[in-house]
């Protein structure tokens, strides 16, 4: 299970890398602004799903009081 969500969470913030970099990419060469507005509002949604997992991660396997 932990490995798994480890998996998850690499995977979210990659997801996250590659949407930023793609908005950068297509702002730069003076792509359409509503692309642009489509992928950085797609990249606050993976931001809060790859917040989420990293939340879960502590909660389920931090350290124990």
């Amino acid at each position: 299970m932990e490995t798994s969500l480890n998996i998850l969470i690499v995977v979210a913030v990659a997801a996250v890398a590659i949407i930023l970099a793609m908005g950068l990419y297509n702002m730069f060469k003076g792509g359409s602004g509503n692309t642009s507005q489509k992928l950085m509002r797609a990249r606050v949604i993976m931001q809060a799903i790859a917040v989420a997992l990293l939340m879960a991660a502590l909660f389920f396997f931090g350290p124990q009081r």
